[in-house]
């Protein structure tokens, strides 16, 4: 924290424009010392005064009151022009990590944001570690820990629900129901703590059956956000789905019509797709892992046989099948038994071609596999597409999705310390119900406490600390 640091805050590569970032108590001096505001030609200071403004005096007006000040960075050995730049000077506290900030918005490649980021360094500062501004943004008290990770979860979001999640999360909705759920123990810590202080039989017994009342509704809570941490994970990693039929049925036709682009091969000859292919897309807001498996037949050739075996591992590992079938031809034996080996509870049985005379009937699809969903529609045409959406977000989310403003946990690790803290107050209740002293009792409700601080990071070792930001990139 007594280093200043600076770091490439955009993604490298070819962008018209890419920020540095610098943070600490020397970020305004480093900023000094490599960026000159005003024209290259130093024929007017940024400000617009229209005189020839120059060092510390042209600095401290171009960059007041934090506004974007227009000006070139140079090198500090040559005084060479290294880019035009727009730069911003930020005191502390009021900033992102809570420290004296800096940015400069130069041209996106690769080489300016080098060169000036090398100029930067030189000038004093070092090149920030994964995730530091945040973590100096938690230690500065600006964010909790549960906000700091809703800034990755919002970074690489994937899907609209999941960035309303984590949006929800960085304003702060988790680090509230933890607030409340904490002090709620902490006034039945109290309670503990007096008549453990003054024992007596009579008031022991009534302590117990007000500990329990206090006890109940942070345990039914903390159970309610352990639930929402299933909802929390198809937010993250999406919904699992594997498009499967036999050869030439419309799979690769599917996965581009879902994916509104021409990803997958589409031909007449059978065998065309010879491995998975794996996108992602988002229906109604959702997101959705969408695999388009070979198609699975007996076949002679060893490199299309290595792709109908990890088509089999996909239709085991996905949590929707959609089980295409060619509704202009009758159903085949390779149909029948590849239904055979699908789960009817989590397949929808997709009749494809619908734009062709149709020649299987909805009776033989059901009997082809009793129980599956069944859906007429024409991939290659585009028909019935948006009503397949539709039956995606009721079917598969419908059950798992809760609308409405209740807080969803998207953490492994606040799920893991949500339901650790729940054992230690499940034990605290099975205490009270054998009529434990309160000694012992007063030790399950402090450890759930202290595990629920641990989601804040108000009771988290630096162990827990390092792993959430070990996973940020560079910059942020």
């Amino acid at each position: 924290m007594n280093e200043t640091i600076a770091a490439v805050a955009t993604a490298y590569g070819e962008g018209g424009i890419g920020i540095i970032r610098i943070s600490g108590d020397r970020a305004g001096e480093i900023l000094a010392k490599v960026f000159v505001p005003g024209k290259a030609e130093n024929d007017g200071c940024a400000d617009g005064c229209g005189e020839k403004c120059s060092g510390a005096a042209a600095f401290e007006t171009a960059l007041a009151g934090r506004r974007l000040a227009y000006g070139t960075v140079r090198s500090m050995e040559s005084g060479n022009v290294l880019d035009e730049a727009m730069a911003v000077f930020m005191r502390g506290p009021k900033t992102y990590t809570g420290e004296d900030v800096a940015e400069i918005q130069c041209h996106g490649s690769v080489i300016s944001l080098r060169q000036v980021l090398d100029e930067i360094l030189a000038a004093g500062a070092r090149l920030a570690e994964p995730g530091e501004f945040t973590r100096r943004a938690f230690l500065s008290g600006r964010l909790d820990l549960s906000q700091a990770e809703a800034v990755i979860d919002l970074i690489r979001s994937e899907s609209d629900k999941g960035h309303e999640a984590a949006l929800k999360q960085l304003s702060g909705s988790v680090s509230l129901e933890m607030k409340k759920l904490r002090e709620a123990l902490m006034e039945q810590l109290i309670l503990l703590a007096v008549n453990m202080d003054y024992p007596d039989e009579d008031i022991e017994l009534a302590t117990l059956e007000n500990l329990k009342a206090g006890l109940i509704p942070v345990k039914e809570q903390i159970d309610s956000l352990i639930a929402s941490a299933e909802q929390g994970k198809i937010y993250r990693e999406g919904i699992a789905a594997a498009i499967a039929g036999r050869p030439n049925v419309g799979k690769s036709s599917l996965l581009n019509a879902l994916l509104k682009e021409e990803r997958a091969i589409v031909t007449d000859i059978p065998g065309t797709t010879r491995d998975t292919i794996e996108e992602r897309v988002s229906i109604g807001g959702f997101p959705l892992r969408l695999t388009d498996t070979a198609g699975i037949r007996d076949t002679e050739n060893v490199i299309e046989r290595i792709g109908i075996e990890r088509s089999h591992q996909a239709l085991a590992e996905a949590d929707v099948i959609f089980f295409l079938v060619d509704g202009h031809e009758p159903l085949t034996e390779q149909d029948r038994e590849l239904a055979k080996s699908l789960d009817a509870s989590k397949t929808l049985l997709l009749i494809n071609k619908g734009d062709l005379q149709q020649v299987v009937t909805r009776e033989e699809a059901e009997e082809l596999l009793p129980g599956a969903q069944i859906v007429q529609l024409s991939a290659k045409e585009r028909q019935g597409i948006a009503d397949l959406e539709d039956l995606i977000v009721e079917r598969i989310f419908g059950g798992k999705m809760k609308q409405g403003s209740s807080t969803v946990i998207t953490s492994l690790r606040q799920k893991d310390a949500l339901r650790r803290s729940g054992e230690a107050l499940q034990d605290a209740l099975d205490a009270v119900d054998r009529a434990e002293t309160l000694e012992l009792i007063e030790v399950d409700v402090r450890r759930c406490w202290e595990l629920l601080g641990e989601i804040s990071g108000e009771t988290a070792s630096e162990d827990i600390i390092d792993r959430v930001f070990e996973r940020f990139c560079l910059g942020k």
